[in-house]
């Protein structure tokens, strides 16, 4: 099984370098870093779970996901960025596809929020996943959000950082597992890279402690799988490769 996930993994990766190479634009270490976990989602959730991606920017990774799980067609990823696609840079909502428009970070959550408030009130089933970023939890309406969830007892609601370091060049890293519990939350770390204790943790353990909203932050590092993201990973932020580039990548990611 793991073989499988390895394999899957390097197309997939390869899917989101060649998309932003094509569109000369978008956001590749941030698409790597969230890899694995959107890949453990869509593997596991069912017809009655939601997902909701705050953290746009990485729309190249979920693009690169859905085409993989045949929700996308996968020749819909050379149209990344035109100016006549809807696969933008950052999603913007369509039925069956994306729940949430982005932009401003901060702002998917609390959509995420009030969509799980719904399903309570309606007593339906399935639960909301909602993907936010290490430095978008700088921003006030998260934790607004969190105060609100936990207030609401929002049990079907299950928030995962990407915990990447982004943040550190605004300001010193804070432990975010803390940080949840202390707004209420149900909270633990995962290896954001690691399928199986990923799936353990949001699709078995959380089980256990569905009295209360779930966060799972998980540790990950940006540009994964590319040793030259890994180790500059501001200067690629948001940077398109090069041909060359893109055949060094290459044969990085299959080798």
């Amino acid at each position: 099984m793991e073989i499988d996930y390895i394999k899957d993994l390097k197309q997939i990766r390869w899917d989101i370098v060649k998309m932003v190479h094509h569109a000369k634009e978008g956001h590749i270490p941030s698409g790597l870093s969230v890899l694995e976990i959107l890949y453990a989602i869509y593997k596991n959730k069912n017809k009655e779970d939601s997902f909701f991606l705050s953290k746009g920017h990485a729309s190249a990774g979920l693009y690169a996901v859905l085409a993989h799980f045949g929700i996308l067609k996968k020749e819909e990823l050379d149209s990344f960025c035109d100016y006549d696609s809807w696969l933008g840079g950052h999603p913007h909502r369509k039925e069956g596809c994306f729940m949430n428009s982005s932009g401003s970070l901060g702002h998917g959550f609390p959509i995420a929020a009030g969509f799980a408030l719904s399903k309570k009130i309606k007593e339906e089933p399935g639960r909301v996943f909602c993907l936010v970023g290490d430095g978008e939890c700088n921003e006030g309406s998260i934790w607004e959000t969190a105060m609100y969830a936990e207030q609401l007892k929002l049990s079907n609601l299950v928030c995962v950082v990407d915990d990447n370091n982004s943040q550190i060049r605004a300001k010193i890293s804070t432990n975010l597992v803390e940080k949840f519990r202390a707004f209420g939350w149900e909270a633990q770390e995962v290896d954001g890279h690691n399928i199986p204790d990923i799936e353990s943790l949001i699709f078995k353990d959380s089980a256990k402690v569905y009295s209360k909203p779930f966060c799972v932050v998980a540790r990950t590092i940006k540009g994964k799988g590319i040793k030259a993201m890994e180790d500059d990973m501001f200067s690629w932020h948001h940077k398109a490769p090069t041909d060359d580039e893109l055949e060094k990548f290459k044969a990085e990611i299959f080798k």
